[in-house]
């Protein structure tokens, strides 16, 4: 038995409404004593959203039920975008002074942040984990050079890591593709707060948010979550929609982004626009509400590793459709039973799950009934378990080697 817990840094870019549920179940183990470093308060604090295109601060408390610090930012121009927009140089002291067993970093290697604490953590032998929700090496903009240099790069980067925490099976497979050994890569089943979310979604009245959307009793809504950018593919849903034909059945957009106004000349020229509506950017408390009043959510993105919104809308009832790019949700999407899986850009194919699922009503409610149970065991303490594991494992192999 220990006599004191581990003590852990996690460092993060900012702090984000998905991380807080696993930072206060992190901070209930008695096995942990943690600390939160935040390089931004972005999104705590009100700030602009270049994805969302508008100014976003989360409505739920992100820096509640855990202890965290946030971190001096030297960069003369602070940003989550750009390499050197967090140049945390403190992060450097706390691991040299902090006593730490191990460091999380989960800030990603395109930030000075992550290079500070990497070489910071093994100058002063401290162990280091990296988290990644990574699938593939295809780049988000699909430039093929980056490709190729992620191809040599990356094994690289992991590598400097006594062990990495990854949130899907796809994401496991993928780094013991770049050479990293398989004892080295923990499984971690990020999730949301399930039982918020499931909470919230009880107290919906669905009738009431429907009208509001003016959307007519008994339609079948099919709706998209997400950032309106170019890798999200929003236009195939507004394209298998029209495709569909089906009668009595509407197109819910939630969310914002460069897009929009593409979109929405795109939904008259497809003599649609009727049908479809463009909602814009809802906050962390109105989506439950919004997964609870649509019957499919479909997400055809080209890149988008481990989407939450995946997690949320399951945890509502509401059967999630993804394009085969989205290899970090195959835990949970199964075809035909907790959702559908289609080829990604191919819009016969996702009108066809629109036609046959909107009118098939009973489907619907069985998928949505086996994608909430499908979230049992996908949960913030089922993530916390794996990340205890992966901290045991390198902290024990450090003993090892240092006797």
């Amino acid at each position: 038995m220990r006599e004191r817990p581990y003590r852990l840094l996690l460092t993060f870019t900012h702090p984000v409404q998905y991380t807080s549920p696993f930072l206060r179940e992190m901070g209930t183990r008695s096995t942990f004593e943690i600390t939160a470093a935040y390089c931004s308060l972005q999104g705590a604090e009100i700030g602009h959203d270049p994805g969302f295109g508008v100014d976003v601060a989360w409505d739920i408390p992100l820096l509640e039920g855990y202890p965290w610090v946030q971190v001096r930012n030297a960069s003369p121009r602070p940003g989550l975008t750009h390499f050197f927009g967090l140049l945390n140089l403190e992060l450097w002291t706390m691991i040299r002074d902090g006593k730490y067993d191990a460091v999380l970093s989960y800030t990603g290697y395109a930030t000075a942040a992550f290079w500070i604490v990497a070489i910071a953590c093994k100058f002063y032998r401290v162990p280091l984990l990296f988290g990644t929700d990574a699938t593939a090496l295809k780049p988000r903009d699909g430039n093929h050079w980056k490709q190729l240099i992620k191809r040599y790069f990356l094994p690289a980067v992991f590598k400097l890591a006594n062990a990495i925490v990854i949130p899907s099976e796809a994401g496991r497979r993928f780094m013991i593709s770049l050479g990293i050994a398989d004892d080295k890569v923990f499984l971690t089943p990020f999730a949301v707060d399930n039982d918020w979310w499931r909470r919230r979604a009880a107290e919906v009245d669905r009738d009431a948010i429907r009208k509001k959307w003016q959307v007519p009793d008994k339609s079948r809504v099919i709706l998209f979550c997400a950032k309106l950018q170019i890798w999200k593919r929003p236009a195939d849903v507004l394209r298998a929609f029209a495709k569909s034909g089906v009668l009595n059945a509407y197109l819910v957009f939630v969310g914002d982004g460069a897009l929009r106004s593409d979109l929405e000349a795109e939904a008259r020229a497809l003599n649609i626009d009727d049908k479809v509506r463009f909602l814009g950017f809802h906050n962390q408390t109105s989506l439950p509400g919004v997964y609870r009043s649509a019957d499919l959510m479909v997400l055809p993105s080209e890149y988008d590793p481990c989407p939450v919104v995946v997690c949320e809308s399951m945890l509502c009832g509401c059967p999630v459709a993804i394009s085969d790019e989205i290899r970090g949700r195959f835990d949970l999407v199964e075809h035909g039973i907790t959702g559908f899986i289609f080829p990604c850009g191919d819009t016969d194919a996702l009108a066809r799950i629109i036609s046959d699922s909107l009118s098939r009503p009973t489907l619907l409610s069985d998928l949505g009934r086996a994608a909430s149970a499908r979230m049992d065991s996908w949960t913030p303490s089922a993530n916390v378990d794996g990340v205890a594991r992966a901290v045991e494992s390198v902290i024990r192999g450090k003993v090892r080697n240092d006797s």
